[in-house]
């Protein structure tokens, strides 16, 4: 039995990195795979450069987003997550929620990327948009992918930092400028895996020093959160938790409850209005309740 991590996944295809270097191409028993990119794996080896996921070891963290009855993993083991929005073209501020819930239920630390900020005016505004954030307590980075990637390695040295944006916000940009033979390298594990043109990528880990890793995963559009409890949700947002357990009903869903804690917070301005209308949202979208 060997032992490895997984530094690529392609749909039900894994390529697993051993401590010397080696480079297996791997698929998981049986039909479900449980796999994430950055699990650490014991494997099997079947042929040369081939083998079988035996057993994933336990995790440190996991990221993942979840529908009704489908979570899709997206990294194991990270510490950190980077959100990558831009000044152009707008951003989901609901998926911007959302990718933080998750982190925070993981206990991850969490950064906003904005990037193209060589964009005068529309960084001005997007920064503005981005003020609930900054006054919740998380850093919004701004930054030019384009002239200004290297900036961000103090930020991830010594993390193993997952990358998610939609699309279009540049974070391939990023990709390239901190690891210039990206695109080379995901070519050869493509022909690696003899899989390429059959399945998508979801996940690509980078070793930037021997301590620190970043994971890029494909532009998302969605970012379910089934998989979470309301009080999940509610915990996810850090500015809540001084006034979750006051409100004047021990139910309170704080949508339109009369001595609502929450939504007295807000109006006194200790919560930003649209992080409060943001969490509403969102859990009607999860539990079904108006």
């Amino acid at each position: 039995m060997l032992a490895g991590q997984v530094i690529a996944a392609y749909g039900r295809h894994y390529l697993v990195e051993t401590g010397d270097g080696s480079h297996y191409a791997c698929f998981p028993r049986g039909k479900q795979s449980t796999v994430a990119c950055g699990d650490r794996v014991a494997f099997a080896r079947t042929a040369d450069e081939q083998g079988v996921i035996e057993a994933v070891d336990a995790r440190s963290t996991l990221f993942a987003r979840a529908a009704a009855h489908r979570q899709k993993l997206i990294a194991a083991n990270v510490s950190q997550l980077a959100v990558v929005v831009a000044a152009e073209p707008s951003f989901s501020e609901e998926l911007i929620n959302r990718c933080l819930v998750a982190a925070e239920q993981q206990n991850m630390r969490s950064l906003i990327l904005l990037n193209k900020c060589d964009l005068k005016q529309a960084a001005a505004a997007a920064l503005e948009r981005l003020a609930p954030y900054i006054q919740a307590g998380y850093r919004v980075i701004r930054l030019s992918a384009l002239a200004g990637a290297e900036a961000l390695r103090p930020l991830l040295a010594g993390e193993a930092t997952v990358l998610v944006g939609q699309s279009g916000m540049g974070k391939s940009t990023i990709i390239n400028a901190l690891f210039p033979h990206a695109h080379v390298a995901t070519r050869e594990i493509s022909a690696f895996l003899a899989s390429g043109r059959h399945t998508t990528t979801q996940a690509r880990l980078y070793r930037l020093d021997a301590d620190s890793t970043l994971i890029d995963c494909p532009g998302l559009q969605e970012f379910g959160l089934h998989h979470l409890s309301l009080q999940d949700i509610e915990s996810g947002f850090i500015e809540f938790r001084n006034f979750l357990g006051q409100c004047r009903f021990q139910n309170c869903r704080h949508q339109s409850e009369p001595g609502c804690a929450l939504t007295q917070a807000a109006a006194q301005g200790a919560i930003h209005p649209r992080r409060l209308d943001m969490f509403r949202r969102i859990s009607r979208a999860e539990f079904g309740r108006k």
